[in-house]
């Protein structure tokens, strides 16, 4: 028995664990004999071109998974600018729910939750949604 410590090889350590925008490579195993022992080899193939057109279809809500995700790890990420107005009001919503409501949120949730809201409204009621039309100036 040997005293070498057996680690994780590359492909282990820098696997694709989340959902990504850019398309995965994919992985073809390959015996290869070069000795009087066959080891097997992993050989990357080119992910095809792209179209620019969407190849996963859209994912639709269900009644199971409407709500936002809550106090849980989140691996995307988005950048919001806001005016100095509308992030005062996200900061006096906050403090409203933790003051008069009890609930102490972060302004990530407020986000998520409104977001949530508002998909919900707009699959429910399509062009009449208040999303659709606040956009639309009416």
């Amino acid at each position: 028995m040997t005293r070498r410590i057996s680690l994780p090889g590359a492909d282990e350590l820098f696997r694709k664990t989340t959902l990504s925008a850019v398309p995965d490579q994919s992985v073809e195993e390959v015996e290869v004999s070069h000795t009087n022992r066959p080891t097997t080899t992993t050989v990357a193939k080119s992910a095809p071109k792209s179209t620019g057109v969407r190849q996963t279809p859209r994912r639709r809500a269900t009644g199971l998974d409407k709500g936002p995700s809550g106090r849980e790890k989140h691996d995307e990420k988005i950048t919001v600018y806001l005016s100095p107005e509308e992030l005062f009001d996200l900061e006096q919503a906050r403090l409203h729910l933790r003051g008069d409501l009890g609930l102490a949120v972060d302004r990530g949730r407020i986000v998520r939750e409104s977001l949530a809201i508002v998909i919900a409204d707009l699959e429910a009621k399509g062009d009449q949604s208040i999303i659709a039309r606040r956009l639309r100036g009416r």
